[in-house]
């Protein structure tokens, strides 16, 4: 389903239909706590600080970027490091 959107406009409709606001505000949360932890530069305490968001959830997003074998996360933000 969702490799059939077009544009991030597409994207976006979708999250909206889909999800509800909270939901997208904690998928947007999520996103930015594993682009911080990639990024190497934050403990947690400081993502945390900085962000809002539990250190629960940030230790869960760590394990799934290091440890899951789905590999989300670490596909999407390689690829996004991509030239375009």
């Amino acid at each position: 389903m969702l490799a059939a959107l077009r544009s991030d406009e597409e994207a976006r409709a979708v999250l909206r239909d889909l999800c509800t606001p909270a939901e997208v505000r904690t998928l947007a949360e999520r996103w930015q706590v594993a682009k911080l932890l990639d990024a190497g530069a934050m403990t947690y305490r400081e993502i945390h600080d900085a962000t809002g968001v539990s250190t629960t959830t940030i230790v869960r997003v760590a394990r799934f970027l290091k440890e899951e074998q789905n590999g989300g996360y670490r596909l999407l933000l390689d690829r996004m490091k991509e030239p375009k």
